[in-house]
């Protein structure tokens, strides 16, 4: 399965533009990605801060199994995406289960992850909001930003095109080999 990559400007949310073009009956694989979000969200209700110049994307696809476990599916996100900002930092990468990614105890990337039907046919919805370039002030916790802690230069078209080719990987069902205790999920 490939994803199709689509780029919009500015949109009130990733995920919400991706169930609009599920309601459109745009089914195919998709990787939708903003310059600008105007009201990210997060789990329980909460505000995603959406800072210009991060990266903000909704990763949305069919499920097509009757064994597919939404609670394995949140693990395996944060885990797919934790392995990819190991690749640009030395500093240690926690995951706040469920959805919550940690450098030095502040939040450098949050996941939501929704599901949608319509007409008898279910698609999963995975927000991903990145702390990129910026860390967004926030009352409630503190955040850290990618380039701060990385010896490398930070783009979000190469952040974007890894986690492409990872769930590309992962749904075509390579997962089997990468993630072993995964297995008949999707």
């Amino acid at each position: 399965m490939k994803f199709k990559l689509k780029n919009y400007n500015r949109v009130t949310s990733t995920n919400d533009q991706a169930i609009r073009l599920i309601k459109r009956k745009i089914f195919s694989p998709r990787i939708i990605y903003a310059n600008t979000q105007t009201k990210g969200r997060g789990t329980m209700g909460k505000k995603w801060i959406s800072k210009k110049g991060n990266l903000f994307l909704s990763i949305f696809f069919e499920i097509k199994s009757e064994k597919f476990n939404a609670k394995k599916f949140i693990k395996i996100n944060t885990i797919l995406l934790k392995k990819i900002f190991e690749k640009y930092t030395e500093d240690k990468i926690l995951v706040k289960f469920p959805n919550d990614i940690l450098i030095k105890k502040r939040k450098l990337c949050g996941v939501l992850q929704e599901i949608i039907e319509l007409n008898s046919r279910k698609f999963l919805i995975i927000g991903i909001g990145i702390n990129t370039i910026h860390a967004p002030k926030n009352k409630n916790f503190s955040s850290i930003s990618l380039s701060s802690c990385s010896k490398f230069k930070i783009t979000n078209q190469k952040i974007l095109k890894e986690i492409k080719s990872s769930y590309e990987k992962f749904v075509n069902n390579l997962y089997k080999d990468i993630y072993p205790n995964f297995n008949n999920i999707i």
